[in-house]
């Protein structure tokens, strides 16, 4: 769980533009909670607290606060696309190889984009995606841990 706090969900939608509803506050909620989540954790955390909601519904609120910038869709290699509230600051993220753990790495010449290419192609930089693999300390400690090549396969097998 994170310790950062959040605005409260209604006024973030209000501010971005959006309609306040009930759905689009428990995905923000759920977000808040469990950054780096994917559909099928929002889902259960919205389900928990509005059990008729449907899929489909916790993907068109991802869409929309994805879109108005109170969100952002990250999709590390062999994961299934992840959700964030944590925008506008160009962070990039770190991945566990073995147990698939994310967490935030910020950008370490504070502004951004972090990177300079040596050529932009003619393109004006607003952004820089950078992923950082390894392994956490808990499968540094862990004795016997999953090797990474299975762990993607179980995960693409369970991908809808």
């Amino acid at each position: 769980m994170t310790t950062e706090v959040l605005p409260e969900p209604a006024a973030m939608l209000r501010e971005a533009g959006l309609r306040v509803t009930d759905t689009r506050q428990a995905v923000i909620i759920a977000l808040g909670e469990h950054p780096h989540s994917g559909v099928d954790s929002i889902v259960a955390a919205v389900a928990a607290v509005l059990p008729s909601t449907s899929r489909q519904a916790v993907h068109n609120v991802l869409t929309d606060i994805t879109t108005a910038g109170l969100a952002r869709r990250i999709e590390p290699a062999g994961h299934p696309a992840l959700y964030e509230l944590r925008v506008g600051d160009n962070h990039h993220h770190i991945v566990c190889q073995r147990c698939g753990t994310i967490a935030d790495v910020d950008c370490v010449t504070g502004h951004a984009p972090c990177l300079t290419p040596n050529t932009t192609h003619g393109f004006d930089l607003t952004e820089a995606e950078v992923t950082f693999w390894g392994v956490c300390a808990d499968c540094q400690s862990d004795a016997s841990p999953a090797p990474a090549s299975s762990l993607l396969e179980e995960m693409k097998e369970s991908s809808p």
